[in-house]
């Protein structure tokens, strides 16, 4: 029960706009234990679009530099399901070792962060919801998004916070 107020306590911190004292590295590991999935997606949500944040491309480059084989594998994925079957040939010749319909683990590999960025930036002109879609991604593993630093885990963090108190 302790714990549970104290991310109560960590919360209300972050819904008033109060950086609370301690490494919000620690704060966001807490919170994202203590919440369900949808909602630590829609805190993530709210940083990759937040414009105190770089664009969604490039905070997506960031984090699929900082992945492991399997995580850039399931971002190009993703990125890649939102894209009409007629535009992956475009996109395929656009972006040196991007493959066909999924990628697998060796073609994410040949993809550089550059690269991923001009794909992100394409696919959210043609689908308004892959920053959903990636944000879902990105919840079910809370510790590569802890790469984008302090000020995206403190909007996160603030969104999880003001829907806690709305629920």
């Amino acid at each position: 029960m302790a714990v549970l107020d104290d991310v109560k306590e960590l919360l209300g911190k972050y819904a008033k706009g109060a950086m609370p004292a301690g490494d919000a590295g620690a704060h966001f590991q807490q919170v994202a234990q203590s919440v369900d999935n949808s909602t630590l997606a829609c805190g993530i949500a709210e940083a990759l679009r937040s414009d105190k944040t770089p664009p969604f491309s490039q905070l997506v480059s960031q984090l699929f530099a900082s992945g492991s084989s399997e995580q850039k594998t399931a971002m190009l994925n993703t990125l890649l399901s939102a894209v009409p079957a007629s535009q992956r040939s475009k996109l395929a010749s656009m972006i040196p070792g991007l493959g066909g319909e999924s990628a697998s683990t060796p073609s994410a590999e040949s993809v550089s962060p550059n690269d991923m960025q001009k794909l992100a930036q394409q696919v959210e002109k043609q689908d308004a919801t892959i920053v959903d879609k990636m944000s879902q991604l990105y919840a079910a593993h809370p510790m590569l998004f802890k790469t984008l630093g302090a000020g995206a885990m403190a909007i996160a963090m603030r969104k999880i916070a003001e829907f806690r108190q709305n629920s």
